[in-house]
């Protein structure tokens, strides 16, 4: 029978569907496996339902010789070695659509608490230091009429965006290529990088991790910025040289930023944790009961699809088809 390993319970409605077609074993902590705990769960498994902080390459591949699908439950995969599964034809999968209004309502969530300093107030409140309303306490940055920064102009990008429209906002994007319909949709202007830099007033990232976009936001970006500008990750964290930010935050060289994703997470520096114009929160931009149901369900019909012969219908390395 068919042996499908979950490194992370994922919800039931996805399992539920596995069990259908398969056997399937999860693991049974709260926590991450260690590498040679991994190592040892997937030897006789014909597929594993892997998170995005779980490396999958060479090591991984010799170890589950009966493999023949990664079903990556997110949708980035820049954890997986794509040539080294395609060589050995395996299959990977990951989890688009399904999370894309979850990740970019997180962003609008991010954007809004660094602009009106969400946080620090709350924080303030509870403290009991709130004596009653006052001009100048905790004075932010207004959105509505704005200058909207948007790197990367793919699905989330693209539905970040459109979510600007009931705050008359101006829209600034980059991308590989100019995307025409977007454009007619949102009235959105195609922009270099640096300038969608210089003229927004909130820069909000929604790139994949490659080679090219790693610390694609660093010390030289930053100070192209306006003072009064706000940056957003729920990217991925390298995206970003985190150094570079903490000292740009310090310094007062842009205003503020809202982070779900870290350069070395789930590592976070105490400088970054210090600082009082950063909101930070715990990678969880797909995290609504729909969305995660969804890239359950998702994750499981990929997986199916190999059982039937067929191919997954989120396929990432594509180039299989052609060996």
């Amino acid at each position: 029978m068919f042996k499908v390993y979950v490194t992370r319970m994922i919800p039931e409605e996805g399992i539920e569907l596995l069990k259908k077609y398969c056997e399937v074993e999860i693991n049974p902590e709260d926590r991450p496996l260690k590498r040679e705990e991994l190592l040892d769960v997937i030897k006789d498994k014909d597929a594993v339902v892997t998170q995005l902080n779980e490396k999958v390459d060479a090591e991984f591949f010799d170890s589950a010789k009966n493999l023949k699908i990664v079903a990556n439950y997110a949708v980035g995969f820049d954890n997986i070695d794509l040539k080294e599964a395609t060589k050995r034809k395996i299959y990977v999968t990951n989890t688009p659509d399904v999370l894309t209004n979850a990740t970019a309502e997180l962003a609008w969530a991010l954007l809004f608490a660094a602009a009106r300093r969400v946080i620090e107030a709350d924080k303030f409140t509870r403290e009991g230091k709130f004596t009653g309303w006052a001009p100048n306490l905790f004075l932010g940055k207004a959105v509505t009429g704005k200058t909207l920064g948007v790197i990367g102009a793919g699905r989330i990008g693209q539905a970040f965006a459109k979510m600007s429209k009931g705050f008359d906002m101006k829209i600034l994007y980059t991308a590989n290529t100019p995307k025409e319909e977007f454009e007619k949709e949102t009235g959105a202007k195609y922009v270099d990088l640096e300038t969608l830099l210089k003229e927004s007033d909130f820069v909000s990232l929604h790139v994949p991790l490659t080679p090219h976009t790693r610390h694609l936001i660093g010390e030289k970006e930053l100070k192209l910025m306006k003072k009064t500008a706000i940056l957003i990750n729920t990217a991925r964290g390298p995206v970003v040289d985190e150094k570079a930010l903490v000292n740009a935050l310090k310094n007062k060289d842009i205003y503020a930023a809202g982070l779900d994703v870290y350069e070395k997470e789930p590592e976070i520096t105490e400088e970054l944790k210090a600082l009082d114009n950063v909101v930070i929160l715990p990678h969880i931009g797909s995290a609504t009961d729909e969305a995660r149901r969804d890239m359950a369900v998702l994750v499981a019909q990929n997986i199916i699809d190999v059982i039937e012969g067929r191919t997954p219908r989120t396929l990432v390395n594509k180039d299989i088809l052609e060996k």
